[in-house]
């Protein structure tokens, strides 16, 4: 049994425990055996005194000492009809040490009496006073050695010690055998099945059943099990989605080539003599073209994760800049989108260059999308600041604002569109790449006013990030 074990530990526990408790009741028990000790030599004395009164002769002075040697006493005092009377008297080695009247000692002050005379090791001489029994007189006095007495101590506090420890060792036996019973069993089996479950969580088959009969531990089995059950299926749900997300992936890849080889021939369709062909070429250019973008937003989020931002320090009115010039030429001339920049020319951030680019063009793109769908003419507004923290950067819109449902789900795969048509990949991977910096990307109005994004990005972002800064730079 070792002490690092919850058994070990119980039972070392309870023997400690109990031990203590032998001690709170070895004084009181001490001072028991003392406080009878004396009363017993009180009336042994009384017996030889009353042997010789009822003899009305003087004894033999042998005999005397005989009877003072079997009381185990100097000598005896009977007060009798308030007459103190020396009955039997020995010489006293000593000076008497103390005197203890039996008749007024207190709990407190006997088991002080009993730890004095247990731990003064040297043989004296006590007076003790007491009541004789069967009312044979007003008191009775002896004198007597404490050698005897301390003897006798020690000797019953050893024997009640060793019995003591013998209680302990069988009641910390007993206790270890009901805590394996009772606790440490149940807790052996939620360890195994908690084992079993690790090495294949996919399978319900190795899902605890709750069965135990303490209720403290009934409710960890139950607990356990849940946890068990939602992460099966949690784990099912999963190797579902990845498998068809490969499928997609694979799909989308081979759909790619299939419409990027549609779209060379698309583009040779705007030579046709045709008037209706030429008319409907651009239409199905970009159809195509919309197309061939799915599939590649697909296979980029189906990738396991986006490369670690490469930081760099750069002017970000300069990439806004370029970022206006692409999204004003994709724009429809018809819906007449404003793009409109509040950078002050000097801003120089630190972040990785072409994923910060993407961050802006998707939430660039949106907008625009947004207000074109309109109809009607709009503004998309581009801002940005620093503070000690870090910097900030605000895409805004005068559009139509997000319905509900793009809301809740705004920034999750396939979920999050507001277009119709759209995947609702943009945000999410905007939102990944801004993450990745170390960063959050948040949306702060979206109302029939317009919508506004807000991106953040810390000025640290750690040790890492340190050591690619200064490789880039």
């Amino acid at each position: 049994m070792r002490l690092n074990t919850i058994s070990g530990r119980f039972a070392a526990l309870t023997i400690l425990f109990v031990m203590l408790a032998e001690l709170f009741i070895l004084l009181p028990a001490l001072a028991s055996f003392r406080l009878d000790y004396l009363e017993s030599r009180l009336e042994r004395a009384q017996i030889a005194s009353l042997a010789l009164l009822a003899t009305d002769e003087s004894l033999a002075s042998e005999l005397e000492s005989e009877l003072l040697q079997n009381a185990g006493v100097f000598n005896v005092v009977l007060r009798r009809d308030d007459i103190r009377q020396l009955v039997l008297s020995s010489p006293i080695p000593g000076p008497v040490a103390a005197t203890y009247d039996l008749r007024e000692e207190g709990v407190v002050q006997t088991i002080d009496d009993a730890l004095w005379t247990l731990f003064d090791n040297r043989d004296r001489v006590i007076r003790v006073i007491g009541a004789p029994v069967n009312q044979a007189g007003q008191l009775i006095e002896i004198t007597m050695p404490t050698a005897p007495l301390r003897t006798g101590m020690v000797d019953y506090g050893l024997r009640l010690l060793v019995m003591s420890a013998a209680f302990s060792i069988l009641t910390a036996v007993l206790l270890n055998l009901a805590a394996q019973r009772l606790i440490l069993v149940p807790i052996r089996r939620v360890i195994s099945h908690m084992s079993a479950y690790a090495s294949a969580p996919e399978d319900p088959q190795n899902i605890i059943a709750p069965n135990a009969r303490l209720a403290e531990l009934l409710e960890a089995e139950t607990a356990l099990e849940s946890m068990q059950k939602t992460v099966t299926s949690s784990l099912k749900q999963k190797q579902r989605m990845a498998q068809l997300g490969e499928a997609v992936a694979k799909i989308s890849h081979d759909l790619r080539n299939i419409l990027t080889t549609a779209q060379i021939f698309a583009d040779r369709l705007e030579d046709s003599a045709d008037p209706k062909v030429v008319r409907a070429a651009p239409k199905l250019l970009n159809s195509i073209t919309r197309a061939v973008n799915l599939c590649e937003t697909t296979l980029a989020f189906g990738k396991a994760e986006e490369p670690a931002p490469s930081l760099s320090r750069f002017n970000l009115s300069h990439l806004v800049h370029d970022l206006v010039e692409a999204e004003a030429l994709a724009a429809e001339a018809a819906a007449r989108v404003e793009f409109l920049t509040d950078i002050p020319p000097s801003l120089t951030i630190r972040a990785d260059r072409d994923q910060l680019y993407r961050v802006l063009s998707n939430l660039a793109r949106n907008a625009r999308q947004a207000i074109e769908g309109t109809g009607q003419p709009g503004t998309v507004e581009i801002g940005a600041g620093e503070t000690d923290a870090g910097w900030w950067i605000r895409v805004g819109d005068s559009g139509p604002g997000l319905p509900d449902k793009a809301r809740e789900f705004l920034f999750q795969p396939f979920t999050g569109s507001a277009r119709k048509g759209g995947t609702g990949l943009g945000l999410t991977i905007a939102a990944d790449l801004v993450r990745g910096h170390g960063g959050r990307l948040e949306l702060i109005r979206s109302d029939s006013g317009g919508s506004d994004f807000m991106i953040h990005l810390p000025r640290d972002m750690g040790p890492g990030a340190s050591r690619q800064t200064a490789a880039a730079n």
